[in-house]
């Protein structure tokens, strides 16, 4: 991998009023705290993939669809795909270190439009993640309890704790992105931490584990489906949901010092860290199923919580949950953040509905605090239908993947389309960037068919896949609203005017 000298400064190690200028040169006047080292860029990302989050909330349906097999090699091959994407993106990232991030990225290389409906489906997919986390975190806190107190969980006492969460969120990202810096470095090795310890007491402490060949060669279809090839292909889906959200360290990348570099490196290096402690993670789980079908059918509705159980007993069981929750907890904590300054950066360029509101940022902590609430409400409105249906949580997960996955691909398509137009930033992939590059986006566009296919047989309404009304339901409100502030939107081609310096100054308060 070459790293190519930035066009605007003569060294990658750029200092912060470098990047300020380039901010500048980018058309933005900075207004957010650069407070954010270069580990803090890559600890959100690596919180907001989370593997204690995405393997263990959807680890159930891995056990439906594919089971071991599918779920131990998809995770590997997945993996791989991802981190072509990863590096992918990373280059146009250190091109284009803005809180627009992906939609920025799309507007420079493909006009207006291509900007405008990236940025609706990155913002779908990061508000639809943060009610997937956070609902899934609840989840897993009504599985503790039951564990803990015999407290059993109902939709409405879920709803709740989910509620909690949120404003939990909300409160800790309105003091400012030093404390959220700080909360996501603590969450890399607590995440690190939490995988050694769950892999090695379920390694040492049962006496009876499952043998190699059932780990990496049994394939359980639960789907009603009869084509295997189907069923492994669905399955991809708890390893594609868990490598989503890395372009946080993008998103935080006004806030991050030597952005163009330490972004770019912040996404490559969340992912294969990622990938190989959830590699282990998958496979301890696996290895210490005791019953299958007790498993699948547990009495917590949390499969990982059975393994857990029957392998460790009560005492064990209970506190590794807690090592999971909190976990999750960090992981929900950085999507709110990422998102609300995709929603802080949207409005900032006139796109939102009330965006003259959701652009404001406070003069004392220098964070976007209306678009930090209005994350965590959407979220929440998001999730409500699970208070009626069980299907509710599923679709949610569908949300957030069909809306962030094609919105990865689509800077990196534009940028292969421009050619030498594209001027590298200071991180690049030097004569690797279009076979990586192709690979990438061939890759989500496969995963985005994917993953609006039907999961379960018959498809009813219970069972159906909610991924393409969701797409569909987004590029339609993207559609109708382009013609309403198709005048207004539009990202700047350079700051300095007068008029611009006052709408910047109105906007802190």
């Amino acid at each position: 991998m070459s790293i190519s000298p930035p066009k605007w400064s003569s060294s990658d190690q750029t200092s912060p009023k470098d990047e300020e200028e380039r901010l500048r040169e980018l058309g933005y006047q900075p207004v957010l705290a650069r407070r954010m080292g270069g580990f803090g860029n890559f600890a959100i990302s690596f919180s907001v993939i989370s593997i204690l989050s995405g393997c263990m909330t959807l680890y159930g349906f891995g056990l439906n669809t594919g089971g071991p097999a599918v779920m131990l090699w998809g995770w590997a091959g997945v993996g791989l795909f991802v981190l072509c994407v990863g590096m992918a993106l990373a280059e146009v990232t250190s091109a284009y270190p803005t809180s627009g991030a992906l939609y920025y990225m799309a507007d420079r290389l493909g006009g207006r439009k291509w900007g405008w409906y990236t940025g609706w489906l990155n913002l779908l997919g990061l508000l639809g993640a943060i009610a997937g986390i956070d609902y899934g975190c609840a989840l897993f806190t009504g599985a503790f309890l039951n564990l803990q107190w015999g407290f059993h969980p109902t939709p409405g006492s879920t709803m709740i704790i989910f509620m909690c969460i949120l404003l939990l969120h909300a409160v800790l990202n309105l003091f400012g992105v030093r404390l959220v810096s700080l909360l996501n470095s603590v969450s890399v090795w607590w995440h690190l931490g939490g995988v050694a310890l769950i892999v090695g007491a379920l390694a040492i402490v049962p006496s009876d584990h499952q043998s190699p060949e059932f780990v990496f060669t049994e394939f359980v279809n639960g789907t009603g489906w009869d084509s295997p090839i189907y069923v492994a292909a669905i399955g991809l889906l708890l390893a594609q949901y868990t490598f989503s959200g890395y372009d946080a360290s993008a998103h935080l990348s006004e806030e991050t010092s030597n952005a163009s570099v330490s972004a770019a490196r912040g996404i490559v290096r969340s992912i294969w860290v990622s990938w190989i402690a959830g590699f282990a993670l998958l496979a301890g789980l696996t290895f210490a199923i005791q019953d299958y079908e007790g498993t699948k059918a547990s009495a917590t509705g949390v499969p990982p919580a059975q393994i857990l159980l029957d392998a460790l007993g009560t005492g064990g069981a209970t506190a590794l949950l807690l090592v999971v929750i909190v976990a999750q907890l960090f992981c929900g904590n950085a999507e709110v953040a990422a998102a609300s300054r995709m929603v802080f950066a949207f409005s900032r360029d006139n796109a939102l509905p009330g965006s003259a509101l959701w652009r404001k940022v406070s003069s004392r902590t220098q964070t976007p605090v209306p678009a930090v609430w209005l994350s965590v409400v959407f979220a929440c409105l998001l999730a409500l239908p699970s208070l009626y249906s069980t299907t509710a949580y599923g679709a949610v997960t569908a949300i957030n993947v069909i809306g962030i996955t094609p919105a990865y691909a689509i800077p990196i398509y534009l940028k292969l389309r421009a050619k030498d137009r594209f001027e590298p930033g200071p991180w690049s992939l030097g004569r690797w960037s279009k076979p990586v590059g192709w690979v990438a986006v061939v890759w989500v566009a496969c995963v985005t068919v994917l993953f609006c296919l039907p999961q379960s047989n018959p498809v009813t309404v219970d069972t159906m896949n909610y991924a393409s009304i969701a797409l569909a339901a987004v590029l339609v409100l993207a559609t109708v609203w382009w013609f309403v502030a198709r005048r207004s939107y539009g990202t700047p081609s350079a700051y300095g005017s007068a008029r611009e310096q006052a709408e910047i100054a109105e906007n802190i308060v």
